[in-house]
C-alpha cells in the first residue's frame, strides 16, 4: 500500500477473537454430534452405528437393573407392611376380645390366622414383578389400611362408650375399707326388731372414715333427712340414682358434679342410727335395687370381709 499502517490490539481485541474462536468450535462440534447421531443411519458408518448400538444397551442395561433393584426393594418393604398388618389384625382382635366387644364379620381374625392355617399361591419372585402389579398390590395395601384403620376407629368409639359406661356405674366401693354389716333384704329392724325390708347395705367404719363417690354424676340431694340423717343422693344419669346415708360431714352441695371415688362427706351415725356406719342405696326408676348386683367387681373383697 502506498502509505504504511499501523493496528494496535488491545485486551478487548484478544477476547473478541478468542471468543469468536471458541464459538466457531463448539457450532462446528454441536453440528457434527447433531449430524452424526441424528442421521448415523442414513450415512453408513458400521463403526459409528455400532458404538451408538453398544453405548445404548449399556445405558439400557443399568437402567433395567436399577428398576429391577428398586422393584425387589418395594416389594420386600410390601411383604414387611403385609405382615405388619396381620400383626396389627391381631392385636385387634385381643383388644376387641379384652373389651368384649364383637367382630361383625370375623374377616379380621381369618387374616390374621393366615399364618397358622391354610396358606398357598403361585410363587411371584421380585425378579419377575412388574411396575404394573406392583401398583396394584400397593393399592390393594392401602385398602387394607384403610379397612383396619375404619375398623380400629370403631374399636376405639367402642371402648370410649364402654369406659364413659362403667364410670357411670355405681361398681366402686364407697367405703374401700369399711365391712358390711346389713345386706339388701329383709330383715329384723335393729330398733323394733319386727321384719323390714333394708332399701341397702350397710357399711361398718370409724366416724370420720372417708366417703367416697361410687360413680360419677351430678349431686341430686345433700341435705338433713329425718331418717336417713345427713344424705346425698347423686344422679348417674338413665333414672340411676346412688344414695349415701347417716353422714357424719357433707363436702358436696346440689348440682356439682362428681368423679367416680371423689370424697364426697365421712362416716357418721346421724339419723335413725345405731352407730357409726354409711348406709349405701342404688335406685333405678325410684325403685331400691340390690347394691351387689353392681359391686359385683368388689364381690370377693366384700366376702372377704363379711
Amino acid at each position: 500500500m502506498a502509505t504504511a499502517r499501523s493496528i494496535s490490539l488491545t485486551g478487548g481485541h484478544l477476547a473478541f477473537i478468542a471468543g469468536g474462536l471458541i464459538a466457531a468450535i463448539l457450532s462446528l462440534s454441536f453440528m457434527f454430534s447433531y449430524l452424526t447421531v441424528r442421521h448415523a443411519a442414513e450415512i453408513r458408518m458400521p463403526a459409528l452405528r455400532e458404538l451408538l448400538r453398544t453405548v445404548s444397551l449399556e445405558e439400557a442395561g443399568k437402567t433395567h437393573d436399577l428398576v429391577r433393584e428398586s422393584l425387589a426393594n418395594m416389594a420386600s418393604r410390601l411383604g414387611q407392611m403385609q405382615g405388619q398388618l396381620l400383626q396389627l389384625d391381631s392385636l385387634g382382635e385381643r383388644i376387641a376380645g379384652l373389651a368384649g366387644v364383637k367382630s361383625n364379620d370375623g374377616k379380621a381374625a381369618q387374616t390374621a390366622k393366615a399364618g397358622a392355617d391354610g396358606r398357598g399361591g403361585p410363587l411371584t419372585r421380585p425378579d419377575n414383578l412388574t411396575q404394573d402389579g406392583l401398583q396394584r398390590a400397593l393399592d390393594e395395601m392401602s385398602y387394607q389400611v384403610d379397612v383396619r384403620s375404619d375398623s380400629l376407629a370403631i374399636l376405639e368409639s367402642r371402648l370410649f362408650e364402654e369406659r364413659i359406661r362403667k364410670n357411670l356405674l355405681p361398681t366402686a366401693l364407697p367405703v374401700p375399707t369399711a365391712v358390711p354389716t346389713s345386706n339388701f333384704g329383709w330383715r329384723p329392724d335393729p330398733f323394733t326388731n319386727q321384719a323390714a325390708m333394708h332399701e341397702g347395705i350397710d357399711f361398718i367404719a370409724e366416724p370420720g372414715t372417708p366417703i367416697l363417690a361410687a360413680a360419677a354424676g351430678i349431686v341430686q340431694v345433700a341435705e338433713r333427712h329425718p331418717q336417713y340423717g345427713n344424705m346425698i343422693d347423686i344422679d348417674h344419669g338413665n333414672n340411676l340414682v346412688t344414695r349415701y346415708a347417716h353422714a357424719q360431714q357433707i363436702f358436696v352441695k346440689p348440682g356439682e358434679f362428681i368423679k367416680r371415688g371423689q370424697r364426697i362427706a365421712t362416716v357418721g351415725s346421724t339419723g335413725r342410727s345405731t352407730g357409726p356406719h354409711l348406709h349405701f342405696e342404688v335406685r333405678v326408676g325410684g325403685a331400691a335395687q340390690n347394691p351387689m348386683r353392681f359391686l359385683a367387681r368388689e364381690g370377693s373383697q366384700l366376702a372377704q370381709r363379711q
